[in-house]
């Protein structure tokens, strides 16, 4: 047994794979993926706000085959838990993309790809034959829009995503303090950060060159230069985008589309009327707007509103495989993950996702047993009840 697989094998939660991400990434890297918008409130109430709700379990039920099983965006798969798009995702282990779609592939659950992925379109195509979605940004020239657009046809992806809160990019301090840049480099704020973890450096260096992979043909000569990729990007963002062009997007994709980012109900019967199938409630980890709702407290009145016509997908600080089935029960079709698969990869690359994805299954399908419920048709209203006062408790001791 390795020492990374050693080390794998002692995370028996996902919280666990936040201090192996901490001691394998530089300083700024970790912070950039751990941070939120402004003072956080979102960040850290994304995952509180699960307290509210109280499981209420059924017992003499018969739950000797636990059914794990759904269907999102025309895909079906075991779990479900999804992995939501996360840019730059090489930055963190030098397999990167490959790596999380891979693993997505071995538990048959949908990998979603970032416009600002640092791997092709067509490269995670041929890695993995898993379900596989992309994540649209929109930019300001509808000809690269388009493109990205017909090249995941081309390459056979199931579903597109368009994400809608990302106009402006949020107030993100820990960078600053940090000395983040994009492509990373070691400045002389952040150099002792890089120096402590030299085999982080070392793959670095010695791996091919990072770079917007789908983007990179787009991108002026030179723009390699420190912060000019960031720079490049947040300058690219369209803030004209809206609804008509939302629809466009939707008609010229033809396929399962969903919106990233709504926040209301009437956002999400607008995105039903322009042609999307699902919705994913979703304040981008909490790293836009701060001190906007957590997603699971948005679910129940956006299922209200939509009914069985919509999918709802919750994005959003599940950390747990009974938060994902309170947000089932509150009317949710699947969750995605982030922050959690990024943590394991950096602490243990493909095999670290697979460690994420495993214990967030066991623990859905233990919780399922515990409360009776052996499929997920079951997970319903009745699963849940509003706690009197949230269950918070201190954060868990680190062994």
């Amino acid at each position: 047994m390795t020492m990374t697989t050693a080390r794998l094998q002692r995370c028996f939660n996902v919280e666990d794979f936040g201090p192996l991400a901490r001691a394998s990434l530089p300083r700024p890297l970790y912070h950039y993926i751990e941070g939120g918008a402004d003072d956080e409130i979102s960040r850290y109430h994304n995952t509180e706000a699960f307290n509210r709700y109280q499981i209420i379990p059924r017992c003499l039920e018969d739950v000797t085959q636990i059914d794990m099983k759904t269907t999102v965006l025309g895909c079906t798969v075991d779990s479900p838990v999804l992995l939501a798009p996360t840019g730059m995702t090489r930055f963190f282990h030098h397999q990167g993309e490959r790596a999380v779609a891979q693993a997505a592939e071995g538990f048959n659950t949908l990998y979603s790809l970032s416009t600002l992925s640092t791997t092709s379109i067509e490269d995670v195509a041929a890695a993995t034959r898993g379900p596989k979605m992309f994540q649209l940004y929109v930019l300001r020239d509808p000809a690269i829009n388009e493109e990205l657009i017909d090249r995941c046809r081309a390459a056979n992806y199931d579903a597109l995503c368009l994400t809608v809160d990302t106009v402006v990019q949020g107030n993100r301090e820990r960078d600053l303090h940090t000395g983040m840049t994009v492509p990373p480099k070691p400045t002389l704020r952040s150099l002792v950060g890089f120096a402590q973890r030299p085999v982080w450096v070392y793959r670095y260096f010695t791996s091919p060159a990072l770079e917007m992979a789908n983007l990179s043909h787009h991108i002026a000569e030179g723009s390699s230069k420190v912060s000019s990729l960031g720079a490049y990007i947040n300058g690219q963002f369209d803030r004209a985008l809206n609804w008509r062009a939302a629809e466009q997007i939707a008609k010229r994709w033809q396929g399962p589309f969903a919106i990233k980012g709504v926040m209301s109900a009437e956002d999400a019967r607008r995105a039903l009327d322009i042609g999307a199938t699902a919705v994913i409630i979703s304040n981008h980890g909490g790293r836009q707007l701060d001190t906007v709702p957590a997603p699971i407290e948005l679910v129940a009145e956006i299922a209200d509103a939509v009914g069985d016509r919509l999918e709802i997908i919750l994005d959003g600080g599940v950390r747990r495989g009974t938060h994902v089935l309170k947000a089932l029960a509150l009317g949710a079709k699947a969750c995605m993950i982030g922050r959690p698969y990024l943590y394991g990869l950096a602490a243990g690359g493909q095999p670290g996702v697979e460690r994420v994805l495993g214990l967030l299954r066991d623990e859905i399908e233990r919780a399922m047993i515990l409360s009776g419920r052996a499929s997920l048709d079951k997970v319903d209203g009745s699963f849940l009840r509003l706690a009197p006062t949230p269950m918070n408790r201190p954060r868990a001791p680190r062994f």
